[in-house]
């Protein structure tokens, strides 16, 4: 298994409990990256960075892991929230950009909101305000 990272794919143990295994070798490169140096390659200092980056990111999935995933989708759905909120309330509000946050957020709700348990009408209901604040915005500016 491998996180995806901006700087490429990286290597995910998926036994918690156990040592970390090597990064594949090879044409994968170090962290499993198409076409990256290999860890060989590396300076130590740069080996080393490299390493505590690939347990990091090992720590960071087993912290995902251990958290319910309707809380995790709810992260997320919030966070789409609040992406739209600020495109909406910036000086020149950017509507495409907020339309496209609040376009994903309907779509997750729609997907999920019966398993998001207590949070679910509160997501709602919050959707449905950024809707409205939405269509007034694109009525006063198309009036």
């Amino acid at each position: 298994m491998s996180l995806w990272t901006p700087g490429g794919e990286v290597p995910i143990e998926r036994n918690p409990s156990s040592e970390p295994e090597p990064a594949p070798q090879g044409d994968a490169g170090a962290a499993g990256m198409v076409g990256g140096p290999s860890l060989e390659d590396l300076s130590p200092e740069e080996r080393a960075q490299a390493e505590a980056m690939i347990a990091e990111m090992a720590e960071v999935q087993r912290q995902i892991l251990a958290a319910p995933a309707a809380q995790v989708v709810t992260n997320h759905v919030v966070g789409l929230y609040e992406l739209a909120a600020i495109h909406l309330g910036q000086p020149e509000p950017d509507l495409e950009a907020a339309r496209l946050a609040i376009d994903a957020m309907a779509a997750v709700m729609d997907a999920t909101e019966r398993r998001l348990g207590d949070d679910a009408a509160a997501l709602r209901q919050a959707l449905t305000q950024l809707q409205q604040v939405y269509l007034q915005m694109t009525d006063s500016t198309e009036g």
